[in-house]
C-alpha cells in the first residue's frame, strides 16, 4: 500500500471525494463538507433513503457504483479522497485513489487530525442507543444554547444536520456517535479510537458486528480501549444494568483517575441513577430519577415523547451529562420533552385504511425486543404485526438464532424475510428464517415466511386489518419495502 500522504489542513480544502458516501456516518460529512463551501462528489453501490435523501439536499454529486474513472471525471482533482469502512481493500475507485497518489483518509481519522485536538468530546457508544442517545444530547445542548458541534450517524428531526461545525476552540463541546465497527481496510480498529474523549456513555456491551469481531472477549477489548482512551478530567457515564459494562469498569487501567457515574434500571447492581416511578401517557413518558447515594431519594422529573423503558434510560444518562455540565434544570427538562426522536426509530411511515406503517432500524434481538415492547406499551389496543428482515453482519449469521424467537415475544403475527445477501457466509454458519419461523410457531406464534420482498408486500398487505401497526424492522433498505407496502394498502 502507498504511504498516506500528510492531510492537507481542513481550512485548504477545495475538492473532497467520498467513497462509501452513502453510509450512515459518511453522508452527513459530506454534507457538512458541501455546506462549508468545498466541491464535493461521492460513490456508493447502494444509494436509497435517509442519506440519499440527506445528500441529495445538500448538493453533493453522487455517482453510482464503483469505478476507477469516477476519479476521472472530476474536472478538479480532490484535495482528499474519503474511504469509507465498507470499501475493501480489492476496490477500484479506492485503489485508484491510493495507486494514483491522492491523499487519502478515513473518516475517523480525518476527524482526529482536522477537528478534535481541542474541543470538549462528548462520545456516546454501546451495542445498542447511540444514534438516539447522542441526537438526544446534541438537541440537548443545542436547545440550551451551548452550540455544540455533533457527529451522528442518523438522520435527527430536531436538528438541522447530522453533522455540524461551529466552534472548534477549547472548552467547545463535540457529540459524537462512538461506533465500534473498525475503520478502514488499513486500520482495523474501532472508529471510535480515533474520537479523542473527554466524557463518554456506553448504553451496553453486547456482541455484535460478527463480520469483524471473533467473539465476545474481542468485543470487550474494543470497549475496554475506548474506556482507556478518556482524556485527563473526563468521565464515563455507564449503564449498570449489563454485567459486561461493570466489568469494563472494574477493569479498565485509567492513567489517572475517570469519575464514573453509573445509571440503570434499577439500584440492585450499584446503578447511582435509576427512574423511580414510570408513568405512560397516550403521547409520552414521565419518570421520576432517583439518586442512590443520597438514599433513593427524588431529584428530578423528567418526561420524554418516546415510549420503552430503553428511551427512559436513555433519557437518564443525557439527563446525568447535563447535570455534571451544570445546565439550567428546566431548559434540559423542555428539551428532553421536545425531542421527537431519529428517523428509522420508531418512525411512522405512513398510516392507509387505519393500518399504521412504522419503520425502525433494530436488527440485534434485544434491540426488536425492546422495541416491540416500546410498542406494546404505546399502543396497548393495536394488532401488533411485525415484520423483520435479517440485513446485519451479525443477523444474516446463526449466532442469535435461537435467540430471536424470543426477541418476538410482544408481536402477534411475524413476517420473516429471508436474509440479505448471504454469499460470503459458510453455509454452516448462515442464518435460517425458515428455522425461526418453525421455532415461533412451535411456541404459539403465527409466524410467515417472506420469500421475496414483493411477495412479502403481497402478504402483509392482505393480511393487515385496520387497527394494525405494522412495524417494519431493517437496517437497510430492503428493497423498499415500506414504499411498496404503503401503494399495496391503498389498492
Amino acid at each position: 500500500m502507498t504511504v498516506q500522504k500528510k492531510l492537507p489542513e481542513f481550512q485548504a480544502l477545495k475538492k473532497v471525494h467520498v467513497i462509501g458516501v452513502c453510509g450512515t456516518l459518511m453522508a452527513p460529512f459530506a454534507a457538512f463538507l458541501k455546506r462549508r463551501g468545498i466541491e464535493v462528489t461521492g460513490s456508493d453501490e447502494n444509494i436509497y433513503p435517509p442519506m440519499s435523501d440527506v445528500l441529495k439536499s445538500a448538493g453533493v454529486e453522487l455517482f453510482l457504483g464503483y469505478r476507477a474513472e469516477n476519479l476521472e471525471r472530476m474536472q478538479v482533482r480532490p484535495d482528499l479522497v474519503v474511504i469509507g469502512n465498507v470499501i475493501q481493500a480489492t476496490n477500484p475507485e479506492a485503489r485508484a485513489a491510493i495507486d494514483g497518489g491522492y491523499a487519502y483518509t478515513s473518516l475517523p481519522q480525518a476527524m482526529e487530525l482536522l477537528l478534535l485536538g481541542q474541543t470538549r468530546n462528548l462520545v456516546v457508544s454501546g451495542t445498542h442507543g447511540k444514534t438516539t442517545t447522542s441526537s438526544l444530547l446534541a438537541h440537548t445542548l443545542n436547545f440550551c444554547e451551548k452550540n455544540p458541534n455533533f457527529f451522528i450517524g442518523g438522520v435527527s428531526l430536531d436538528l438541522p444536520f447530522s453533522f455540524q461545525v461551529s466552534q472548534t476552540g477549547p472548552g467547545n463541546f463535540f457529540v459524537l456517535e462512538g461506533d465500534e465497527y473498525d475503520t478502514a481496510f488499513w486500520d482495523k480498529v474501532p472508529k471510535f479510537n480515533h474520537y479523542l474523549p473527554d466524557d463518554v456513555i456506553l448504553t451496553s456491551v453486547e456482541f455484535d458486528h460478527a463480520d469483524i469481531y471473533s467473539d465476545f472477549e474481542a468485543v470487550m477489548r474494543a470497549f475496554r480501549g475506548l474506556l482507556e482512551r478518556i482524556r485527563k478530567n473526563g468521565r464515563l457515564i455507564a449503564c449498570y444494568d449489563y454485567a459486561s459494562v461493570r466489568e469494563l469498569v472494574r477493569t479498565a487501567e485509567w492513567k489517572y483517575p475517570v469519575e464514573v457515574i453509573s445509571y440503570g434500571s434499577d439500584g440492585s447492581r450499584g446503578a447511582r441513577f435509576t427512574p423511580g416511578k414510570i408513568f405512560v401517557e397516550a403521547d409520552a413518558t414521565r419518570f421520576e430519577v432517583l439518586d442512590h447515594e443520597k438514599g433513593g431519594v427524588v431529584v428530578d422529573e423528567l418526561r420524554i415523547r418516546a415510549p420503552g423503558q430503553h428511551n427512559v434510560l436513555n433519557a437518564l444518562a443525557v439527563w446525568i451529562v447535563t447535570h455534571k455540565l451544570n445546565l439550567d434544570p428546566d431548559q434540559v427538562r423542555s428539551a428532553l420533552e421536545k425531542f421527537r426522536g431519529v428517523k428509522r426509530r420508531q418512525e411512522v411511515r405512513g398510516e392507509v385504511r387505519g393500518v399504521m406503517v412504522m419503520d425502525d432500524f433494530a436488527h440485534h434481538p434485544t434491540a426488536v425486543r425492546e422495541t416491540l415492547r416500546a410498542l406494546r406499551q404505546r399502543y396497548p389496543s393495536k394488532r401488533l404485526v411485525t415484520v423483520f428482515e435479517p440485513r446485519s453482519a451479525t443477523s444474516r449469521r446463526k449466532i442469535f438464532q435461537k435467540d430471536y424467537a424470543v426477541a418476538f415475544g410482544e408481536a402477534d403475527v411475524i413476517f420473516i424475510a429471508q436474509p440479505y445477501d448471504q454469499s460470503r457466509i459458510a453455509s454452516e454458519n448462515q442464518f435460517s428464517s425458515q428455522e425461526l419461523v418453525s421455532d415461533l410457531v412451535q411456541v404459539g406464534k403465527v409466524a410467515h415466511l417472506m420469500v421475496t420482498v414483493d411477495q412479502g408486500v403481497q402478504q402483509v398487505g392482505t393480511f393487515a386489518r385496520e387497527g394494525d401497526l405494522v412495524a417494519v424492522l431493517s437496517n437497510g433498505g430492503f428493497d423498499g419495502f415500506i414504499a411498496k407496502l404503503l401503494t399495496q394498502l391503498q389498492t
